[in-house]
């Protein structure tokens, strides 16, 4: 399930079109190496997110099989109550699959720095009762590798546990909105969180074929721009389809 080399020529070249004659809100236009910026930006936001977050879900799916086993059954009802149909009403129902992928970019997320610059003076507290002043044009940066384990907030926050998310424990709102920050958060957060759930992948994966993983469990590239493998992941699959009652 990918996009054809079309496709993407014809998508890049429709949103090159759109930075082109985009414009600041004092309508200074774009400069040429701006547009060329925010294309890397989408690039890498596309394609480097999306497949290591989808080798990410694999590799902790192949070797947990609690997950995999209920990964799998959610597809199997999905199946009995839709047949082959997979539209985005469809995707919305797999809430096994989206807490097994929220639980892979929390260990670890795409990205280790979130950077952000104050354009206010103010103050902020720690849990500790320690306050901070942070002055107006300062950058203010979070890491999400850090943050997402923070031991107050997740229960055995190095543990793969998609159920921390699950009604009754939300380990993601129990310190606020900001509990999560895989995708930074407020105004500035992610617009490309919706489709980072790259659940249209895994459905097709695991409707269709049988997995294994025959390589060790992958180790965390922290000297990589976008936080993925190092080393290649291997996995033995056979065509298997899931039944439809």
């Amino acid at each position: 399930m990918e996009f054809s080399s079309f496709t993407f020529f014809f998508m890049s070249s429709l949103v090159s079109f759109h930075f082109i004659d985009s414009k600041y809100k004092n309508d200074r236009p774009t400069t040429e190496a701006e547009v060329t910026g925010l294309l890397i930006a989408a690039l890498f936001a596309g394609q480097h997110t999306s497949s290591i977050t989808s080798t990410w879900s694999g590799a902790h799916l192949l070797t947990s099989g609690k997950h995999m086993s209920a990964a799998v059954e959610e597809q199997m009802r999905l199946m009995e109550k839709h047949g082959d149909k997979v539209d985005y009403d469809v995707l919305s129902e797999m809430e096994v699959l989206y807490r097994c992928i929220k639980e892979a970019l929390r260990l670890p997320p795409p990205l280790i720095m979130l950077l952000r610059s104050s354009h206010a003076d103010f103050s902020v507290k720690s849990k500790e009762g320690v306050e901070y002043d942070i002055p107006k044009g300062h950058i203010v940066a979070t890491s999400p590798a850090f943050a997402n384990r923070l031991p107050h907030i997740y229960k055995d926050p190095d543990t793969y546990d998609p159920d921390r998310f699950g009604t009754g424990r939300e380990e993601d709102k129990a310190a606020g909105a900001f509990s999560y920050v895989s995708f930074g958060g407020g105004r500035h957060g992610c617009l490309g969180e919706p489709f980072a759930y790259i659940k249209a992948i895994w459905s097709h994966l695991l409707r269709n074929f049988e997995m294994e993983l025959v390589s060790p469990f992958p180790e965390i590239d922290w000297n990589a721009m976008v936080v993925g493998v190092k080393g290649k992941v291997m996995v033995r699959y056979k065509r298997k389809r899931l039944p439809i009652n």
